[in-house]
Parts: C-alpha cells; sequence; structure tokens
C-alpha cells in the first residue's frame, strides 16, 4: 500500500513536496496469514500507522494511497480524506501509479515497513532537498562485509533506508526507461542524476520478516477487542432448482430466486462476517449484475470472505445463524449446516452454531414465499506479537 502525502514542514517554507509510503505488495518473506500492511498496531493497520507517525511530524495538506486491487474497497472505508489509487504488480509498477497523481516539484518515497521514522531523520532529508536530484537516508556498517568471497572496505558500504527525497520529475522519466531498480536512487543515479547521502536511523528499521517485529520498538500489540456483525437476507422459492442452504443440498426440486445458487443461509453469514471487520456486505464484493457470480457456489464465495478477513488482519471466533423457513423442516440439516460451514471457515465445529425455526404461519415465510435468515459473527484481531 502506497501513501501520497503533499508534505508542509511545520515552522519552515518548503517548496511543493509530496510523499509517497511503498507497501502494497504480499512480501513472502514476511510468511504470515494476514499481509503485514494489515498488522493492528493497537487498533490501527500498519500503512494508517505509519501515515499518522508521519502526520505527528509534519504538517500534511494531501493523502493520496495505492492499495492492492483486492483491498482497495476496504482501505477506503478508513478514511474520507485519503484519495485511494489501486497500485500495480510490482513496487516500480505502483510506484508509476502514484507519480501520476503528484503535481509537486519534489517527491518523498518510503515504505510503510518502516513504520519508526523520527523527527531528525525527516529533517536531515529535507534540509538537503535543494542539493541533490535524490537525498538518501543510509547507515553506516559495523561489520567486516565480504563481497564475492573478498574482503571490502566496510567504510565504504551504505546500508540504504527509506524515505528518499526526489525531483518528480527526474524520478518519473527515471521509472520510465524500463529497467527494474529495488530503490529511487538507483534509477536517479543511472540517469545521471546527483545523489547525496544523510544519517539514516537504525529505529527506521524495515518490517520484512516475522522475527523483525520483536525488534522495532515502536510496534504494539494489537487491541484485544471483540467485534460483532449481523447479517439478514431472504430468499423466495423457485421450482426446478435444488436448494441448498448453509453449503447443503436441503431439497433436490424447490430451490431459490437468486443470481447465484441462492444459499440464504451462507449470504447472511457473509453479510455478519462483513459486518463485524466493517467492511460493507456482500454486494459490494458480489454484486448480482457480475456475470462472473451467476449461479456461482456460495460456499466459494464464503472461503473467499473467509481468505479475505485473514489478509486484512482478523480471526474469526464464533459465528451463530438462525434460518427462518416452514418449508422444509431442517432439524435432520443443522448439524450438516454446521459442520460444513466451519470447515469452510477452519473453525471448531462447536463455533458455528446453527437454529432453525419457523415463524408460526406469519409473514411470506409462513405463507411459505420463501426462507429467512439472520446470522451473527464474532471478529478478533490477529495477534501477531505471539506467532
Amino acid at each position: 500500500m502506497y501513501n501520497i502525502v503533499t508534505l508542509q514542514k511545520k515552522g519552515q517554507s518548503l517548496p511543493d513536496l509530496t510523499l509517497v509510503m511503498l507497501g502494497a505488495g504480499s512480501s513472502t518473506r514476511f510468511n504470515q496469514r494476514v499481509k503485514k500492511q494489515w498488522l493492528r498496531i493497537d487498533e490501527t493497520p500498519l500503512w494508517l500507522f505509519a501515515t499518522q507517525n508521519l502526520q505527528q511530524l509534519s504538517s500534511f495538506q494531501h493523502i493520496i494511497v495505492t492499495t492492492s486491487p483486492d483491498e482497495h474497497f476496504y482501505a477506503q472505508k478508513f478514511s474520507d480524506t485519503i484519495t485511494f489509487v489501486k497500485g500495480g504488480e510490482t513496487r516500480q509498477e505502483s510506484l508509476a501509479n502514484a507519480l501520476l497523481h503528484v503535481k509537486t516539484t519534489y517527491v518523498l518515497v518510503s515504505d510503510i515497513a518502516r513504520a519508526c521514522i523520527d523527527q531528525a531523520m525527516l529533517e536531515r532529508i529535507l534540509d538537503e532537498r535543494a542539493h541533490a536530484d535524490c537525498v538518501v537516508p543510509y547507515l553506516n556498517v559495523v561489520d567486516t562485509v565480504i563481497y564475492e568471497e573478498q574482503t571490502i572496505n566496510r567504510d565504504q558500504v551504505k546500508l540504504i533506508q527509506t524515505p528518499q527525497l526526489s525531483r518528480t520529475d527526474m524520478l518519473k522519466k527515471a521509472l520510465q526507461t524500463g529497467t527494474i531498480y529495488t530503490d529511487d536512487s538507483s534509477a536517479i543515479k543511472a540517469m545521471g542524476g546527483k545523489v547525496v547521502y544523510v544519517l539514516g536511523n537504525p529505529e527506521a528499521k524495515k518490517l520484512t520478516c516475522k522475527e523483525d517485529s520483536a525488534t522495532i520498538s515502536c510496534l504494539k500489540a494489537p487491541s484485544s477487542n471483540i467485534f460483532v456483525g449481523y447479517g439478514f437476507d431472504v430468499h423466495a422459492y423457485e421450482e426446478g432448482k435444488v436448494m441448498m442452504l448453509g453449503g447443503v443440498e436441503v431439497h433436490p426440486t424447490t430451490g431459490f430466486k437468486a443470481h447465484s445458487d441462492g444459499d440464504v443461509a451462507i449470504h447472511a453469514l457473509i453479510d455478519a462476517l462483513l459486518g463485524a471487520a466493517g467492511a460493507g456486505d456482500i454486494g459490494e464484493l458480489f454484486p448480482d449484475c457480475d456475470a462472473r457470480y451467476k449461479n456461482v457456489d456460495s460456499k466459494l464465495l464464503l472461503k473467499e470472505v473467509c481468505t479475505f478477513l485473514a489478509k486484512v488482519g482478523f480471526e474469526i471466533v464464533h459465528c451463530d445463524v438462525c434460518v427462518m423457513a416452514e418449508f422444509p423442516r431442517l432439524s435432520a440439516f443443522k448439524d450438516k449446516m454446521r459442520f460444513c460451514l466451519a470447515d469452510i471457515m477452519e473453525l471448531s465445529p462447536i463455533h458455528v452454531n446453527v437454529k432453525a425455526t419457523t415463524t408460526e404461519k406469519l409473514g411470506f415465510v409462513g405463507r411459505e414465499e420463501g426462507v429467512a435468515v439472520s446470522a451473527t459473527a464474532t471478529l478478533k484481531y490477529y495477534d501477531w506479537t505471539k506467532v
């Protein structure tokens, strides 16, 4: 996820400057079930925590965040003052997408995985902006360095950090060459631009592997709060279709009128799960105007939602589903539904409850026109500190 922030340093007149924070991709080295940009620092996802950290250091006028496409809709729910842009497949593609929205003279590029940037480090970078095409923070090397079996002078080795400040027009041109670079200074240097190095900060360590989280001082454990969501859905009967409820076939010839397979129990459960995460509703993820979901197996939709929740930092704690139907009788299917749903959500079956009731002949359910389902779901934050 990439944050682009127009920055004005407190008490100092600055030229036009935009900050870009990188981190939309999914690192294989991090090796946890949650994507690192969605690790909760208390209540706050890491990408937002890193942004807010910088906001405490300077006065920001404009923020743009580029996101992984599959999380774009969810990131938008965290702020109505941030402009969100979808990132690309690589760091460089995402940065190029971000730069399309940068109109300022200078751009400061960092990484959400470096969440502990301090005021002094930021000021050292900003103070050199007029003297270079790119300003880069670095750390000295204190250990012996061997490269290709040869010991080299460690005083000539620099460990490069972010943020890096560049002239926007120069960085845009550098990224258009087609060459892949691991950082902005390499791209600008390749174009003959002037690079100036300033001292970084060991505290600005990058969160790369899961073991790093224990050594980065500003990161707090996630909140222990519990989140409850509620879902409700109805579907009318339709003859000539198989009826699916809770992932189980309960009638061979009377199903539901729906764009998907009509599994009203799973649909209500999905809404409960999304509600607990503050992630909207089933129609936002799987619109009924999308041909991809025509007659789709709702179990697949539930699995996709569970995968999404895991990526953005949640664990499912418990679910409760109540099916309201006069027809068919469901007592023989309740446990089958419970075990099916538990398997999809990777929960112990005792943490999934399925109830069935009638409406005593009242309403559309009582008239045997369709089925209604209500559901609740309970989530908690994934505790990355205990892994």
